[in-house]
């Protein structure tokens, strides 16, 4: 993008997490591990869904897009932050930049829409049971699904064009670990109060309403709940949520917690951002795997079956080596 009277910048340059100097081998080795773990754990789940003919159901399928989202949302900023924490080049070009701000908001805005799906579908499963086969049809999951991207896909759109198409003529050097709105716009050479006011407006915006569709959808929950007589049987029906739930407030509590700070803190700020991204989404994994019973079956049988750890482990290690 040629700009008059300006100095393209070419490339970024990414300084790291926050007071973190000195710590760069440990970080490596800890993040490195979380990374793999939750590429294994993912692919894992997805082979389980994909291999049991009793997991063809709504609210596997919509696990199974959570699962393969898990898979990406740490591949945005993860691979970057280990080759730099390695010791390598922290340089980030201009178009990788772009292309990973791009991805880091249409996958997470893709999360937040697909949690708000799986809330309605546990709604409907629970408080309209008879119904839930023909409600929850497929057709009406593959449109939940194309609605998920697509949403996802023109958010991230208008806040990466927002973001670049300002000029940023100098100086480059990004105060994080990889490209996010709040650390590139700083250090634009024109004024960036609009596309300040329009980020922080659409993610605020999208965030309550999704949130606010996940509350109405787990209140009725909770009066279905209630209403159910027999001890065994609200327990039956909570346990069918707890994953969901647990899954949320990992996703969303840190998130939440950024925003009453009352002032802002640098580190604090990478902290939250270091769970959402990337250990979120190897909790799913685990969530998914140690509280759903249908999910541990299906994974004993994967694995009785001939699915050797050996070829697991070089999938996910291929996958790391690709991204």
């Amino acid at each position: 993008m040629k700009i008059k009277n300006y100095t393209e910048v070419t490339e970024f340059i990414l300084l790291g997490i926050p007071h973190t100097k000195g710590l760069e081998t440990m970080l490596f080795v800890i993040f490195l591990f979380i990374y793999i773990f939750t590429l294994l754990g993912n692919f894992l789940i997805l082979l389980a869904i994909i291999s049991s003919s009793r997991l063809h159901t709504p609210m596997y399928f919509f696990l199974g897009l959570l699962s393969t989202f898990d898979i990406f949302f740490p591949s945005v900023s993860c691979p970057k932050m280990l080759i730099f924490l390695s010791g390598r080049s922290r340089a980030i070009s201009y178009r990788g930049c772009a292309t990973q701000l791009f991805f880091y908001h249409f996958i997470g805005c893709a999360e937040g829409v697909l949690y708000s799906v799986m809330s309605y579908d546990r709604f409907v499963a629970i408080c309209h049971p008879l119904r839930y086969t023909v409600i929850m049809n497929p057709r009406l999951c593959v449109v939940f699904a194309t609605c998920t991207s697509l949403i996802s896909c023109i958010h991230a759109t208008v806040l990466t064009s927002l973001t670049f198409q300002l000029p940023y003529c100098g100086p480059n050097e990004i105060d994080y670990y990889f490209c996010d709105i709040p650390v590139i716009l700083p250090l634009a050479c024109a004024d960036s109060s609009l596309a300040q006011r329009v980020g922080f407006t659409n993610v605020g915006l999208w965030t309550l309403a999704l949130f606010s569709t996940i509350i109405a959808s787990y209140t009725r929950i909770g009066i279905a709940i209630l209403r159910i007589r027999s001890a065994e049987g609200r327990s039956k029906a909570f346990s069918t949520c707890s994953a969901h739930l647990t899954a949320i407030l990992c996703a969303w509590g840190p998130i939440i917690i950024i925003y009453f700070q009352s002032t802002p803190n640098p580190l604090l700020g990478a902290i939250v951002q270091i769970l959402n991204n990337i250990v979120s989404p190897m909790l799913n994994s685990l969530i998914y795997s140690l509280r759903n019973k249908e999910v541990k079956r299906a994974l004993k049988r994967v694995l009785s079956k001939g699915v050797e750890p050996l070829k697991v482990i070089k999938t996910s290690i291929c996958l790391f080596k690709i991204h």
